[in-house]
């Protein structure tokens, strides 16, 4: 194959995956914690022994922006913000603990603490069960208490605690479900360092705007790159005709 249709229906392909992950994050500009898909690329050379030869373009695996979203006050006692490079752990859709940054917490029939999207929230202890209550709450330091039904309105009781993880952003890697896990596999251990806001949810770190100029930008470069095929094609029956005479 032409090195240059190569190339460039390898651009075509990358972009077409661009323009996936910019959808994603203009669906999501609204979601809780948040963190912005980004496609990568590298090039490949044809000959690695001269560099004239021409290159490739090669998508790599996607990777994630760990920006810090806005913060943004809600007053709701279930909502809960973590600060700095800390993350909430929980269990994902196989058992296993993952992490998040999303921290939109409700109770479910079964008095389980789960995500907005179902997940059960980590305590000390796995899954954290929040018995009948007048009063929930959750302090700085993710210990949450509990006013029971028929307790003293005044008296609070520690009924657990978050697991709260500092991970480094290199060694973190974004599941399909929106979800993040260590890239060598494992648990993070609980560091009782991190501290959280009460009252308050880690924004989405998409900015708009910004994805949707690179939107018109990828839309652009793909065109391109499809003018080129084109090219090269409309070459390709030239030649072919020529050699026929």
């Amino acid at each position: 194959m032409d090195p240059l249709l190569y190339n460039a229906m390898n651009g075509a392909l990358h972009n077409m995956d661009r323009q996936s992950l910019i959808g994603n994050n203009l669906a999501n500009s609204n979601t809780p914690g948040f963190k912005a898909d980004m496609a990568q690329a590298s090039s490949m050379y044809f000959n690695k022994e001269n560099l004239n030869g021409g290159a490739l373009v090669v998508a790599d695996v996607n990777a994630s922006d760990f920006t810090p979203g806005p913060l943004l006050t809600t007053g709701r006692d279930l909502d809960v913000a973590v600060q700095g490079e800390g993350w909430f752990a929980v269990q994902d859709g196989s058992g296993k603990e993952a992490y998040t940054r999303a921290g939109s917490f409700q109770i479910n029939e079964n008095g389980m603490l789960i995500t907005s999207n179902g997940r059960p929230v980590l305590g000390d202890g796995g899954p954290i069960s929040i018995p009948p209550a007048q009063k929930i709450e959750i302090g700085s330091d993710g210990t949450i208490s509990i006013v029971p039904l028929d307790g003293n309105p005044d008296e609070l009781a520690v009924l657990d605690r978050l697991k709260l993880v500092r991970v480094k952003n290199n060694e973190l890697i974004k599941g399909g479900d929106g979800l993040m896990r260590l890239q060598k596999g494992g648990v993070a251990p609980a560091d009782a360092d991190i501290m959280i806001t009460p009252g308050a949810l880690e924004g989405s770190n998409i900015n708009a705007v910004n994805e949707m100029v690179h939107m018109i930008e990828v839309g652009r470069e793909f065109d391109a790159e499809m003018q080129i095929i084109q090219t090269v094609n409309e070459n390709s029956q030239k030649l072919a005709q020529i050699l026929q005479l």
